[in-house]
């Protein structure tokens, strides 16, 4: 770089850049040319001659007028020239405030800029000139052009032109000038961000190995599509939704490159024509170079996309390369009829012979997944009704119907064979059920999607469960259990040895308490903690897990004679299926254990029955039981839409045919943005807690009908469901109409203890 001259220094100082930034009326505006970076200012007057106090220069592609306010602080006058009059208009009111009465503003295009009263010295222009000689009328006789060339090249020349009569000469090329701002430049340019801001972002990237931006944008809460949009009108880029791609990948081109090096440079080719390579980031400050290098007889033209639509691009190229391998590995040769299957069936694209998934169907499937993770949604359901197609998402327990999505069946037998390619299922099998995995990151986020297809009478559904893989589980105090019974549980993780058991009905949420327990040792770190789980619904730091496998002779009991050999505090069997399993979750806890597991029945009493019902001795039940946790889940209220509500006469009637309490209430959810207009949002576990005392041991041991031992357990302090549930509702966490779906009608009422029916 060349030495910038005393004076050219002193006018850098003389103006602040800030001045010229983070405003309102720019920020459409803009870009890298109109406001260039103070370190480019420096270099460009670096590279021009000296300019001297006596000349009149003229800047065409002023912008927010900063390079121009600089140049006033050099030459005797300065004509300022800017298309746009807004941003023209901006930057004379910005002259005015800061004294530059040497400028003049002139808001027009140069090929139509009026007659000036005085002839130039120089010309400067920070934008490209669709023709040179537009500016002879304006320059003096051996007047200086200084202009940029190479507009294809990620950094444009500056050139140096002279007129001499009636034309220009080129007198040699000066230097490259960048006048690319990165991202985060651009974002405190447009007062999006402080320098504050930004540098909390860098020490949390730096933390958690994640993108500057990406922790920006979800600090605070922009909207992505609008941020990279205004990213590629100032960098000076072409922003594409994934939606415009995706009609015209290109697979093949796809295939041609390295999946690593496309990761790391954050570039993803889909599209080749004419000699030009068409290239998709979602990093506004991605380069180009290297790709240049690989492909030296291309042109690389690269435009912005969100990060969201980066990924279902990818997605999308990558699943159909995929489909188009199967096909090719298992749908030709000489079974005919196997390939019209797959045509039929849509395994092959949406045109008869071309072999690939249609990226338009991966893209839906894209789509379903991103609306599930933003519902917050447990399970995806994907279902043919004759003609009729049906997508549901299950949230907080119920199905909801997704009717932006208006697929043909033959799409949607495109769409199952999307999933099956990503949980590496076979496409060509139509007539069994199937079961696989798949993984979903979005940012920071991981989710594990297990897959289940199911043949039925007008074709192939498919379910698709989500779990977020967080490294943690919710801790007991984040399950919503009452305080009472919640330091139960606790007390129950510190005991030496015996067995823990928590039972439901399938989805009633009894994993995700036994997870919660789990975290809490985890935190802890004094105990070791091993468990076998089928399958392992959610990864825990400092937790020893394994999965059962039962094609190969590994099963639950298994892994328990095992792991006593392993010496561990606490084991978690996923669930007692069987005898051999409940046998030796109780030898477990004989041998100085405490074993957590789960059990399919109704309440804790039926747990019991259930144990007897398995073959387990009545006496084993008794010594080694410590407590069972029944429970179901209930919708919460919205917390932001909470308000009291007029109880239910009918459900009132049920809970306490005596009559209600006066001052019993309960609340419910209005419905809002925060919760959809539900008037909820997640659920909360309403629990069941027995604890095995010297009574219950002897009830148990006596093997009484289950009804008897039912009232024995409630004089010994039993917790019921509706005693948990009423609890919840007066305290405005569910809604009164949550009872009558989590209670059958006969727990309703206030239970009968040893022939009283309870007061509350």
């Amino acid at each position: 770089m060349n030495k910038l001259y005393p004076r050219a220094n002193a006018a850098l100082f003389a103006v602040s850049r800030h001045e010229f930034v983070a405003c309102s009326d720019l920020a459409p505006s803009i870009t890298g040319h109109s406001i260039p970076r103070e370190e480019t200012v420096r270099h460009l007057l670096s590279l021009i001659p000296e300019i001297a106090p006596d000349q009149t220069v003229m800047h065409i592609g002023g912008g927010s007028g900063y390079l121009t306010a600089v140049l006033s602080e050099l030459a005797r006058r300065v004509i300022y020239v800017e298309r746009n009059p807004v941003v023209a208009e901006a930057a004379r009111e910005r002259f005015f405030r800061l004294g530059k009465h040497n400028v003049d503003v002139v808001a027009a295009d140069i090929e139509s800029a009026p007659e000036l009263d005085v002839l130039c010295d120089l010309v400067l222009c920070t934008t490209f000139l669709p023709r040179r000689d537009v500016v002879l009328p304006f320059l003096r006789n051996q007047g200086r052009l200084i202009c940029l060339e190479g507009r294809a090249g990620p950094v444009p020349s500056l050139a140096m032109f002279e007129k001499q009569g009636f034309s220009l000469v080129r007198m040699r090329t000066l230097g490259w000038v960048d006048f690319n701002r990165n991202a985060e430049q651009i974002l405190i340019d447009l007062g999006v961000i402080d320098e504050k801001v930004l540098a909390e972002a860098k020490i949390e990237a730096a933390k958690t190995n994640s993108r500057v931006l990406d922790l920006v944008r979800r600090t605070l809460n922009l909207e992505e599509i609008d941020l990279y949009r205004t990213l590629a009108q100032q960098r000076g880029m072409v922003f594409k939704e994934a939606d415009e791609l995706l009609p015209d990948l290109q697979p093949a081109l796809f295939r041609r490159f390295s999946r690593t090096f496309l990761d790391l440079s954050r570039l993803l080719p889909v599209a080749e024509a004419n000699g030009k390579i068409t290239v998709i980031t979602d990093d506004p400050d991605a380069r180009t170079d290297q790709l240049e290098r690989l492909t030296p007889k291309s042109v690389i033209e690269c435009l912005l996309v969100t990060p969201t639509d980066f990924r279902r691009v990818w997605s999308a190229l990558e699943l159909t390369a995929q489909g188009k391998q199967f096909v090719a590995d298992h749908g030709s040769g000489s079974d005919d009829r196997h390939e019209k299957r797959a045509e039929s069936t849509g395994s092959l694209g949406e045109h008869g012979g071309n072999k690939q998934v249609s990226p338009y169907l991966v893209s839906v499937y894209e789509a379903i997944l991103l609306d599930a993770v933003s519902e917050k949604a447990s399970d995806i359901h994907i279902e043919q009704y004759g003609e009729r197609v049906r997508i549901r998402l299950r949230v907080d327990g119920e199905l909801h119907d997704l009717p932006q999505y208006q697929l043909s069946p033959r799409e949607l037998r495109g769409v199952i064979n999307v999933i099956k390619l990503r949980a590496e299922l076979n496409i060509a099998e139509h007539r069994l059920p199937q079961g696989g995995r798949s993984q979903l990151k979005l940012g920071q986020a991981s989710y594990d999607l297990r897959i289940q297809t199911q043949p039925s009478l007008h074709g192939e559904h498919a379910v698709i469960r989500l779990l977020p893989q967080t490294g943690r589980a919710m801790t007991i105090a984040e399950l919503g259990m009452s305080k009472a019974i919640g330091a139960r549980y606790q007390r129950l993780l510190d005991n030496p040895a015996g067995l823990v058991l928590v039972v439901g009905p399938t989805g009633s949420g009894k994993s995700t308490t036994l997870y919660a327990g789990l975290q809490t040792l985890a935190d802890d770190g004094r105990r070791k903690v091993i468990t076998v789980e089928d399958p392992i619904e959610y990864s825990i730091d400092n937790i020893q897990q394994t999965r059962v496998r039962s094609e190969i002779g590994f099963g639950f009991a298994d892994a328990m004679r095992a792991f006593v050999r392993e010496d561990p505090d606490v084991i978690l069997v996923g669930e007692i299926r069987d005898q051999e399993t409940a046998l030796e979750a109780i030898r477990a806890s004989q041998t100085g254990h405490v074993v957590l597991s789960t059990l399919h029945c109704n309440d804790a009493v039926d747990s019991l029955q259930r144990l007897y019902d398995l073959g387990v001795h009545p006496n084993s039940i008794a010594g080694e039981l410590l407590a069972v946790i029944a429970q179901r889940l209930a919708k919460r209220i919205c917390r932001h839409c909470r308000q009291p509500a007029e109880p239910d006469p009918s459900i009132l009637a049920e809970l306490f045919p005596d009559g209600a309490p006066a001052d019993f209430r309960c609340f419910e959810g209005q419905g809002c943005d925060k919760c959809n207009g539900r008037g909820t949002h997640g659920r909360v576990a309403i629990v069941e807690y027995m604890e095995v005392d010297s009574d219950i041991r002897n009830a148990i041991s006596s093997q009484p009908p289950i009804g008897e031992l039912r009232w024995r357990a409630l004089d010994a302090g039993l917790v019921t469901m509706r005693d948990s549930a009423l609890d919840h509702v007066i305290e405005g966490v569910i809604p009164l109409s949550e009872l009558p779906r989590i209670l059958p009608r006969e727990r309703m009422a206030p239970e009968v203890r040893g022939g009283r029916r309870s007061a509350r």
